[in-house]
Parts: structure tokens; C-alpha cells; sequence
């Protein structure tokens, strides 16, 4: 059986996406997430972010940030970033949105407050298949490097939390992995 994967961060930008990637790459059925109000990409100073809705294309956020600065966001990695997701799918989308995607069997969190709105979404939605979901979240920091290092942690545990998914023996996979990488791991199981 072959299992489906959802990958979520913040705005569907970073982490979710490069995750998203590499999984892909490796044949995984996989889609990914943003659980943010807004896409927010970094701007010229802290207090002047770029804000997306979700929906905006990719491609149409490169080219207006190409024409804003095409220096400052090349040299911080954002045009880089946007080019690699427009390969990969149209347009962000946000999670608590994602209903007509159908079921997954894994979520796959970056960041602890992610964790969070996927799983109250998920225990506030109807439960009418009982079937389960396991959604883990593994620390990861929002930035290039940590994002481009991170996902392959994921994609190893993925591989091993297929099989092991179905045999009720997850507790032993999470410490396998915690023991091996030296990251700690949340994880809990919801049903759609």
C-alpha cells in the first residue's frame, strides 16, 4: 500500500517545499501546506515583509520581486526558493483548506505551532472514515540552509515509518530516530 504525505509549514514557501521536493524525487506520493493566514516572504527590513494570499502563483511572485529588487532577493536565497517551487506546483495552498486533496496518512510538521494547527484542524474536522493519521513534527528553522538539511531527516523516517506505520510500532521508529539524529520528534494520530 502506498502511502500519501503532506508536508506543512508556514506559507507553503521553505521548508514545506523543499521537503516536498526532495520526497517527490524519491517516488513518494506527496503534497504540501501552509497553515499561516498569509504567505509572507522576507522584505526589505523586518517590519516590510511581502504578503501573499494563497492561491498566488509562484511564478507571479518571482517576477513581481525580480522587479522590486532583483539584487537583494537573489542574494537572500527568495528568487532561488520561488523558481524551485514554481517547478514543483502552481501556488502555495493552506492547509485547513486542503479537504478536496483527500486523506493523507502522514503529516509532516517544521515547526511546533504548525504542529499545532494541523492537528486542531484535523480534530475539529468530521471523523466519519476513522481512519487514522500520524502527524509528526520535526523541528526545523525557517531558513535555507536548516530547510535544505532538514527535509532529508524526514524523507529516512518516512521511509522507515511506511511498514512500520501499519504494524502499531511507532513509539520504537521515533526513538530509533531521535537516538540516530540527535533531534526530538512530536508526533501524534488523529482520523479523518
Amino acid at each position: 500500500m502506498k502511502l500519501r504525505y503532506a508536508m506543512v509549514c508556514s506559507s507553503n514557501q521553505n521548508r514545506s517545499m523543499e521537503a516536498h521536493s526532495l520526497m517527490k524525487r524519491q517516488g513518494f506520493d506527496v503534497s504540501s501546506y501552509g497553515t499561516g493566514g498569509h504567505v509572507k516572504l522576507p522584505g526589505p527590513s523586518l517590519r516590510e515583509p511581502n504578503v501573499y494570499d494563497f492561491g498566488t502563483p509562484y511564478k507571479q511572485m518571482y517576477d513581481e520581486l525580480r522587479r522590486k529588487d532583483p539584487d537583494l532577493y537573489k542574494r537572500n536565497g527568495i528568487l532561488p526558493m520561488l523558481k524551485r517551487n514554481s517547478g514543483i506546483k502552481l501556488a502555495p495552498q493552506r492547509w485547513q483548506d486542503n479537504s478536496a486533496d483527500g486523506i493523507f496518512d502522514v503529516v509532516l510538521t517544521f515547526e511546533e505551532k504548525v504542529f499545532d494547527l494541523v492537528l486542531d484542524d484535523l480534530n475539529n474536522r468530521e471523523h466519519s472514515l476513522m481512519r487514522p493519521v500520524l502527524i509528526i513534527n520535526l523541528e526545523v528553522k525557517d531558513n535555507h540552509e536548516e530547510a535544505a538539511a532538514g527535509p532529508r531527516s524526514p524523507w529516512i523516517y518516512a521511509k522507515r515509518c511506511c511498514y512500520r506505520l501499519l504494524e502499531d510500532s511507532i513509539d520504537s521508529v521515533v526513538t530509533a530516530f531521535e537516538r540516530q539524529h540527535k533531534r526530538k520528534l512530536l508526533y501524534s494520530i488523529s482520523f479523518y
